[in-house]
């Protein structure tokens, strides 16, 4: 019997699987932290391992997202998710960089495939803005018992467990879509044949810059710490703030649905993100860097709440939402290794400065989605 996006069941679903999926962006402190520490990868060897598994699923979404009306959801989640739990296990059984990354590129395209299924899925319920905060919300939840369980564990059993964390995840995301992954009826009528308007893409393009300075600073934010000499412990420990921090910008922004303008969040979003940016890469202090960085994944989340629904309006058919992980992965897959290239070359000075010209580059496509949305709107409804 199917379940729907709208059931208690498809709900937690739901949740679970973009919580999978979106892995990357609780787990790249760790995760570039782990490869750079346990396996003793500099950092761009590092980024260029998480970059394989983020460009695959880049990949993946965007082959994915157009096909959305005529793929056979519950088989792609299923077999997505699998996969990228096959390749985890086997991403915990070697140290070198070339089948690191092999592996890395297999578990990217596999939970690209699924990762579109699912935010495709989302966009067509009742109230994609919602139930993408209550996903994202999970993500939330999720973050807090990732940062106080893992990295001790990879601390007390070494860097294999990060991988072994992954596997499990993705596993247990396979099987919640075996059991039942939400139906939707998806028609093949004029509305979603039509190409997407200037200001949906505009979005789009608006959302993977701000991916991208995540991806950038974030990824980065264990080895700044620790390279300022603010200790290991003190880092995990603002990881675990982090996560706790992150439990409230995706709920706050599900009841803000109807009070806030979407557009006009971004517009406050894309600089305020660089702002930290810039705060988490300069700061010599770790009272400010700590301030910064425990805040700056909650701007993109609240943001990418608000601007999910948005283009959901713009774009019915899902297609769109189910390019989801290419727009946020495109930024991600570049960020860890530029970060790393930068920092090795230009100090994270450099750093810095790219994340400025990142956030301008933001800014100015949500300017253009504020001129371009609201004929936009007009046509969608």
């Amino acid at each position: 019997m199917h379940t729907t996006p709208e059931a208690g069941r498809g709900r937690a679903t739901l949740m679970l699987c973009h919580f999978a999926g979106m892995v990357d962006l609780i787990a790249l402190p760790v995760w570039v932290g782990t490869l750079a520490q346990y396996y003793g990868f500099d950092l761009e060897h590092a980024g260029m391992i998480v970059t394989a598994f983020l460009s695959g699923a880049v990949g993946a979404s965007l082959v994915a997202a157009p096909l959305y009306r005529r793929l056979r959801r519950t088989a792609c989640t299923v077999g997505g998710y699998a996969v990228a739990a096959l390749a985890f296990l086997a991403a915990s059984r070697v140290s070198d960089v070339g089948t690191l990354a092999a592996l890395h590129l297999a578990a990217g395209i596999a939970t690209g495939t699924a990762l579109s299924v699912t935010h495709g899925t989302i966009g067509r319920s009742a109230n994609p803005h919602r139930l993408f905060a209550m996903a994202g919300t999970a993500l939330g939840i999720g973050a807090v018992i990732f940062y106080g369980a893992v990295p001790p564990a990879v601390a007390a059993h070494g860097g294999s467990t990060l991988f072994l964390v992954f596997a499990g995840l993705m596993g247990a995301a396979a099987l919640a879509c075996a059991i039942g992954f939400p139906h939707v009826v998806v028609g093949v009528g004029t509305q979603a044949a039509a190409p997407l308007s200037r200001a949906a893409w505009c979005a789009i393009l608006g959302v993977a810059c701000m991916a991208l300075n995540q991806a950038l600073t974030f990824s980065m934010l264990d080895r700044i710490g620790v390279l300022r000499g603010f200790g290991q412990d003190k880092v995990n420990g603002l990881l675990v703030v982090c996560g706790l921090v992150n439990l409230l910008p995706a709920a706050v922004a599900g009841l803000l649905q109807k009070r806030l303008n979407a557009v006009r969040v971004a517009l406050v979003a894309a600089p305020l993100q660089a702002v930290l940016a810039l705060v988490v890469t300069l700061s010599g202090d770790f009272l400010p860097y700590a301030l910064a960085g425990a805040v700056y994944p909650a701007v993109l989340i609240f943001t990418h709440t608000f601007l999910f629904g948005l283009i959901a309006r713009l774009d019915p058919s899902g297609r769109a939402l189910a390019s989801t992980p290419a727009m946020m992965m495109t930024g991600s897959a570049i960020g860890p290794a530029l970060a790393g290239s930068v920092a090795m070359r230009a100090g994270f000075g450099g750093q810095a400065l790219l994340a400025v010209l990142v956030g301008a580059t933001a800014t100015l496509c949500f300017a253009l989605v504020a001129l371009r949305a609201r004929p936009a709107l007009k046509e969608a409804t």
